[in-house]
C-alpha cells in the first residue's frame, strides 16, 4: 500500500461502514412496520424493496456521474442526499405515516447505491486489481459488517418487547446517530485528497485529441460483450437477495408468534449473523492476497448450501441455547432458540466474502469499463429488496422453514458462477475496448 493512498482507503473504510449502517435498519425497522401498521411479513419487507430499488432507478447513473465527475464528487452528492433520506425516516416516526417511512427508504438507498459505486472500484483501483485488490475490498467490507453487526442490536434493544404499542419513533436514538454520520463524512470528504485516475485518464486522452466521451448506450453494450460480467451481475442480484433474506427473515422468524422471541433478543442474534460476517471478511481480508477469488467463492458456496440445508432439515424441532442481549440487565445471556436459526445465522460465514469475490471476478479484464461495469453492478443489487419480499411473501403462504428454498437456489447459482461462469473467455480478453 503506497503512504500517499492511505488517507483515501481509510475514508473508503468509513463509506463502507455507512452504507450497513443505513441499509441494515430496514431489517429492524421490518418488525416495527409489521406491529405498527399491523403488516404482514410480506408487507413489512416494503422498506427494504424500496431501499434496493432505489438501486435499480440508480445503478447506471452513478455509473455515469462517476465517469463524468470523479470520486469526490460523486461521495459528497451521496453523503447529501444519504443525509435527507434518514431525516424522511425520522419524519415517517413523527408523522405514523407508512408512506413516508417508504419514501425515506427509497431515498436512502439513492445514497447507498452511489457510495457502493464509489468505494468498491477505488478500493480495487488503489490495491491495482487482482489478489491485492480483492484484499482491500474485503477488509473495507469488515467495515461494513461491524456496523451491520451493531445496527439489530442497537434497534433491537430500543424496541424491546414488539406490542402494538411499538413504533417507528422507538428507534429515533438511531437515526441520530445516523444523521450525525453523514455530516461528520461530508465535512471529511470536503477536505480530504481524493485521487482521479478515471478523470486523469480522461484529461490525457483530450490532451492527445481524442474522443472523452461515449454514449451511454454504446458504454453499455462494450460492457455487457464480456459474458463472465453478464453472469456476475446476476450472481451479485442472488447475492445480496441471499445475505439481506437470510438476516431479514430470521428476525421476522425468531419474532413471529410461532416462536416469540422478544426483539432485543432477536435483534442480538440477527447481529450474530452480521458480527460472522465481519470475522469471515476479516479472514478473507488476511488471505485474500494468497488465495484466489474464485477458491473462496466455491468453498463458501459450497457451506451456505449444506448449512441452509441443515436449517431446513431441523427446523424448529430442536431448541439450542444461544447468547443473546437481555434487556432488563444489559448484558449477554443464553436464549433457547430453533436449532434452524442457529444454522441460518452461521452462513454469515460465508456469505461474507460473497461480495468482493463475484465484483473481482466480474470486472477481470474489462479495463476502462470497469466504472460502467460497477453502476451496472449496483443496479443489481436490487435483488436485497426483492428476494426477501419473494421470501417472505412465501413465508405468509407455506410457513418460514419452506421459504428459506429461496436462499438456497440463490447459493446454488452462485456455486456454479464460482466454477463456470466466472471463467474469462479467450476471445473476451482480446475484445476492443
Amino acid at each position: 500500500m503506497k503512504q500517499s493512498n492511505t488517507l483515501t482507503i481509510i475514508i473508503c473504510f468509513f463509506l463502507f461502514g455507512m452504507i450497513s449502517f443505513v441499509t441494515g435498519m430496514q431489517d429492524p425497522f421490518g418488525v416495527i412496520v409489521r406491529a405498527q401498521f399491523k403488516a404482514t411479513n410480506a408487507m413489512s419487507q416494503l422498506g427494504n424493496m424500496a431501499n434496493f430499488i432505489a438501486y435499480a432507478c440508480m445503478g447506471l447513473p452513478a455509473g455515469m456521474l462517476l465517469k463524468r465527475y470523479g470520486y469526490k464528487v460523486t461521495s459528497l452528492w451521496a453523503v447529501g442526499i444519504g443525509f435527507v433520506g434518514v431525516c424522511i425516516t425520522f419524519m415517517s416516526g413523527r408523522m405514523g405515516s407508512f408512506g413516508v417511512y417508504l419514501t425515506g427508504a427509497f431515498v436512502s438507498g439513492f445514497s447507498m447505491c452511489l457510495l457502493n459505486s464509489i468505494v468498491n472500484p477505488m478500493l480495487n483501483t488503489l490495491g491495482g486489481g487482482g489478489k491485492r485488490g480483492h484484499q482491500l475490498v474485503q477488509w473495507g467490507g469488515s467495515c461494513n459488517s461491524l456496523n451491520a453487526t451493531i445496527v439489530p442490536i442497537l434497534i433491537g434493544y430500543l424496541i424491546g418487547t414488539v406490542s402494538r404499542d411499538t413504533q417507528i419513533a422507538d428507534a429515533n436514538p438511531a437515526l441520530y446517530i445516523a444523521m450525525g454520520i453523514f455530516a461528520f463524512a461530508f465535512i471529511v470528504l470536503c477536505f480530504a485528497p481524493i485521487p482521479e485516475p478515471e478523470l486523469e485518464a480522461a484529461r490525457a486522452r483530450m490532451e492527445r485529441g481524442e474522443r472523452t466521451e461515449e454514449k451511454m448506450g454504446e458504454s453499455i453494450r462494450k460492457t455487457l460483450r464480456y459474458k463472465h460480467f453478464v453472469y456476475g451481475a446476476i450472481g451479485v442480484w442472488l447475492y445480496v437477495g441471499l445475505e439481506v433474506c437470510i438476516a431479514n427473515v430470521t428476525n421476522l422468524y425468531l419474532t413471529s408468534s410461532e416462536i416469540g422471541v422478544a426483539a432485543s433478543v432477536s435483534g442480538t442474534i440477527v447481529g450474530m449473523y452480521w458480527f460472522f460476517m465481519l470475522i469471515g471478511r476479516l479472514t478473507g481480508g488476511t488471505i485474500g492476497g494468497r488465495v484466489s477469488s474464485r477458491a473462496m467463492l466455491t468453498t463458501v458456496s459450497v457451506a451456505c448450501i449444506v448449512l441452509l440445508a441443515l436449517g431446513m432439515i431441523f427446523s424448529d424441532s430442536v431448541q439450542v441455547l444461544f447468547p443473546a442481549i437481555d434487556k432488563t440487565t444489559f448484558s449477554f445471556s443464553l436464549h433457547e432458540i430453533p436449532i434452524a436459526a442457529m444454522f441460518f445465522v452461521l452462513c454469515g460465514f460465508c456469505t461474507s466474502i460473497m461480495w468482493g469475490s463475484i465484483f473481482n471476478l466480474s470486472v477481470e479484464g474489462l479495463g476502462e469499463h470497469t466504472s460502467m461495469a460497477s453502476g451496472l453492478f449496483m443496479m443489481m443489487v436490487f435483488g436485497g429488496g426483492i428476494l426477501p419480499f419473494v421470501q417472505s411473501h412465501l413465508a405468509d403462504k407455506c410457513g418460514f422453514i419452506l421459504s428459506y428454498a429461496v436462499p438456497l437456489i440463490a447459493a446454488a447459482y452462485i456455486l456454479w458462477f464460482a466454477l463456470r461462469g466466472s471463467r474469462v473467455k479467450a476471445d473476451a480478453a482480446s475484445l476492443p475496448q
